[in-house]
């Protein structure tokens, strides 16, 4: 066996029959078999709301004879909610400022002119509602150089963020790392787009280079799998305006 090779690991076999959600302690939980879903450190899966309990519920529901557990986004966020989120939100907001820094949407093209005006056409929109309804002001740039956001934009950011629940704000930090805009991630969490659309928005500089230039296999597999991120983050979202 040549040095440096790992057997793949095997991936843990489906252990339960049913799927049911539950309401307790305030809260709804995930049952297998009429036993609770663990957190990976053992803690209690418990959701704020019925839609996002359900979402998870789904998730293990469709499992097959095996767990493709790397699918199972909304069970990794509500774990990223319940234990990572809860000590570290003023690291979390900062990160969500991070991407607000550099946010995709302020770096529009300089050519050619077709791109151009596409992002005038879906891009400006955005960029107007958020100065109009969140009072997020952002700077746009030409080309790739840095254009620094102001700081008090960055920190109307943080504080937006650290307004949000632990698991709108696990939601929202998710999103703007999937969009590397936390413009978008922001304009999914209030229902301004839906998730296929932000999700396009996001890629709206490989949509034109594909319109020109087509579109290679490997590429599209990761546009469906980012694709089923973004809609899942929808329903995150949504999940959660549900009392």
């Amino acid at each position: 066996m040549a040095r440096g090779y790992r057997e793949p690991l095997e991936k843990p076999r489906r252990f339960y029959k049913s799927v049911e959600v539950v309401e307790e302690d305030g809260g709804f939980a995930v049952r297998l078999d009429g036993r609770a879903v663990r957190t990976p450190r053992g803690g209690h899966l418990a959701l704020p709301t019925r839609a996002l309990a359900e979402q998870v519920a789904q998730e293990w529901g469709s499992q097959g004879e095996v767990l493709e557990v790397a699918g199972m986004h909304a069970t990794r966020l509500a774990n990223t909610a319940i234990e990572a989120i809860p000590s570290a939100r003023t690291e979390t907001a900062d990160t969500v400022a991070s991407y607000a820094a550099s946010d995709l949407l302020c770096y529009w093209a300089e050519a050619p002119r077709g791109l151009v005006e596409r992002q005038q056409q879906r891009w400006g929109p955005v960029l107007e509602r958020i100065e109009a309804e969140a009072k997020l002001s952002f700077l746009r740039a030409a080309g790739i150089v840095h254009q620094a956001q102001p700081e008090p934009t960055l920190q109307q950011v943080r504080e937006l963020a650290l307004s949000l629940d632990d698991f709108g704000l696990a939601g929202l930090a998710f999103g703007a790392g999937l969009f590397g805009s936390t413009i978008l991630a922001i304009a999914l969490q209030r229902g301004w787009l839906s998730g296929e659309q932000a999700f396009e928005l996001s890629r709206l500089d490989e949509g034109w280079q594909e319109e020109q230039w087509g579109v290679d296999e490997e590429a599209a597999e990761r546009t469906a799998r980012l694709t089923a991120e973004a809609l899942m983050l929808e329903r995150w979202f949504r999940g959660l305006e549900d009392a």
